[in-house]
């Protein structure tokens, strides 16, 4: 509940804040600190836009193929018994993709990402892939390679029910009640390979910042905007989402509670990794194959960007340098910083605080 917590106190004297005052008229400002959840819909909207810009400046730039690995819904509850298996199906949607490139003889880079809600909300485990179409070979040359549908479906449909086996022969697997017993597991994990799998491989794209902007869309961002939310009663909440089957708006309402729940629910666990980098791309590795990369592609060495802090933000944006002081017109300076509440101290102030 603590990103419950960091998000109410967002932005107020909380979680702390820096005060200003100029040394002409005494006119001061607090600058309130924000909390840097992913979970707040204003602070991960900024997190958002700065992973895009350095990911777009720091990937090469060449064909990418982005590649959506679904799941059975019957499976989607599993997890949330099991919360480990989050962290254990990103690297398996990673490894088929590389598993084809060395059948090649290439070295790709691949970026995977964790999603476990659709656009209504609800559970829906499915990992986004975005991979280079092509990679480097022996030679540290570029060589140019193609995904084929079939052959990744039937590749992650193996790898998933082999996990499952695994973990219920280790006794590593929690189960719904319904199958809570050798021959009612084995059952359902035959149901699933004679089910149809379906894996999502959108056309290759020679513009790196489509698919960079697609997965800064899920993330650091909540699982809702705030202006998808149309009404708010004190009681029921009322929020609209796009329907990709039936190509139209929809309309759902819930209880306050119901809202809640379906949001938290979403919140990774502390330290866990939505993106994960593989290939050229890992983090071990990137340091020494992407300068290889760049030259087998004609791609220069992108410059680093500088971090662009929360007072040149508000300049770009208002074109305002919000520590001008209003009445003197000249710059204030810090005169004090006050830090905000521990976690813990944090969380029993905002429950006071809501239950009254």
């Amino acid at each position: 509940m603590l990103n419950v917590a960091k998000v109410i106190s967002c932005r107020t004297k909380h979680l702390g804040f820096k005060l200003y005052s100029c040394n002409n008229c005494k006119h001061t400002k607090k600058v309130l600190f924000s909390c840097k959840s992913r979970f707040c819909s204003s602070c991960g909207k900024k997190q958002t836009d700065r992973w895009i810009a350095s990911a777009t400046n720091v990937l090469p730039n060449t064909r990418w193929q982005h590649i959506t690995f679904t799941l059975p819904d019957s499976l989607w509850n599993l997890f949330w018994l099991n919360r480990h298996l989050f962290g254990l199906i990103i690297p398996i949607a990673s490894k088929i993709l590389q598993e084809i490139a060395v059948k090649k003889n290439i070295l790709i880079g691949v970026m995977a990402l964790l999603h476990t809600f659709g656009r209504d909300i609800k559970r829906n485990v499915h990992v986004h892939v975005s991979s280079t179409c092509g990679g480097l070979d022996k030679n540290n040359k570029w060589k140019k390679l193609y995904f084929h549908h079939d052959i990744i479906k039937k590749m992650w449909k193996y790898h998933i029910i082999t996990l499952f086996r695994t973990l219920y022969k280790n006794d590593n697997l929690k189960l719904p009640q319904k199958y809570n017993s050798d021959y009612l597991f084995n059952e359902w994990m035959e149901s699933l390979y004679k089910m149809k799998w379906y894996i999502y491989l959108q056309k290759p794209s020679d513009d790196h910042t489509r698919n960079v902007n697609y997965l800064g869309r899920y993330l650091k961002r909540p699982p809702i905007s705030e202006t998808r939310i149309e009404k708010y009663d004190g009681e029921n909440v009322t929020f609209k989402f796009l329907d990709h089957y039936k190509n139209e708006t929809q309309h759902i309402t819930m209880s306050v509670m119901q809202f809640i729940g379906s949001l938290v629910r979403h919140i990774p666990d502390i330290h866990f990794r939505s993106l994960r980098y593989y290939g050229f791309l890992s983090n071990r590795t990137r340091g020494v194959l992407l300068p290889i990369v760049y030259k087998a592609i004609g791609q220069h060495k992108p410059k680093q960007i500088k971090r662009i802090n929360w007072r040149k933000m508000i300049w770009l944006n208002f074109g305002k340098d919000p520590l001008v002081c209003p009445k003197c017109n000249i710059y204030m300076r810090l005169n004090q910083t006050y830090y905000g509440l521990p976690p813990p101290y944090l969380w029993c102030k905002i429950k006071k605080i809501i239950t009254g």
